[in-house]
């Protein structure tokens, strides 16, 4: 009999998102990224315990059909592109589909989103790649994600992760260059309920320069 076999879809999510997921500062990269890729001009960003215990982020972009919810969480699943001659052609910040799917895998998420179109928005929750729920909910446009409990069934990548507070300065050094290159998009960083980072989204870089320095 031979040795090769091919391996369940959580552990190749769980590979994976040793690859994406390096820390809580990339689940804010991924997740801010989409953001902007869904055209949101105000982002808010909610972090405890320097991200690993929770992540929130709230955008006001276009955000995702009901029928999208669940195949967001797939690997590979994307908008971005739908062949290999787009690649030649790429303008979004990420394109892989792998960020949700990952994420996922080494947390409890919970996505809400509601289009422009729809009435109403949906809400659901995976844990461990697993689909928990999902459902009708009411919501502003936009898309809310929260991501609990980091690297809770992978303790080896657990361990490596730093203080709270150096995880917390990995993040607000991210947003804070984002912010910089965006001034045209409002963000906001919370860390542990309070404010740290808060730009208007004016498009004037001054006034985002003063907003970190100040």
């Amino acid at each position: 009999m031979g040795n090769i076999v091919l391996l369940d879809d959580l552990t190749i999510n769980k590979i994976a998102a040793g690859e994406v997921v390096e820390r809580p500062a990339s689940v804010v990269k991924e997740m801010v990224e989409n953001s902007i890729d869904a055209g949101a001009t105000n982002i808010s960003i909610e972090i405890q315990n320097g991200g690993i215990s929770y992540i929130r982020i709230t955008d006001n972009g276009k955000g995702i059909a009901p029928d999208d919810m669940e195949m967001a969480f797939e690997r590979h699943a994307t908008s971005k592109i739908r062949n290999a001659s787009d690649l030649n052609y790429i303008k979004s910040m990420g394109f892989r589909g792998e960020a949700l799917a990952s994420i996922a895998a080494i947390a409890n998420v919970e996505m809400v989103s509601k289009t422009e179109r729809a009435n109403t928005g949906n809400k659901i929750v995976v844990e461990a790649g697993n689909v928990l729920s999902f459902e009708e909910i009411g919501c502003p446009v936009g898309t809310t994600i929260t991501v609990q409990n980091l690297f809770f069934n992978t303790p080896v990548r657990y361990k490596f992760l730093k203080k709270d507070y150096t995880e917390s300065g990995y993040i607000e050094d991210y947003v804070t260059r984002l912010a910089l290159v965006n001034p045209s998009i409002a963000f906001k960083l919370i860390n542990s309920g309070k404010t740290i980072l808060q730009t208007s989204g004016n498009g004037n870089l001054k006034d985002v320069i003063y907003a970190i320095f100040r």
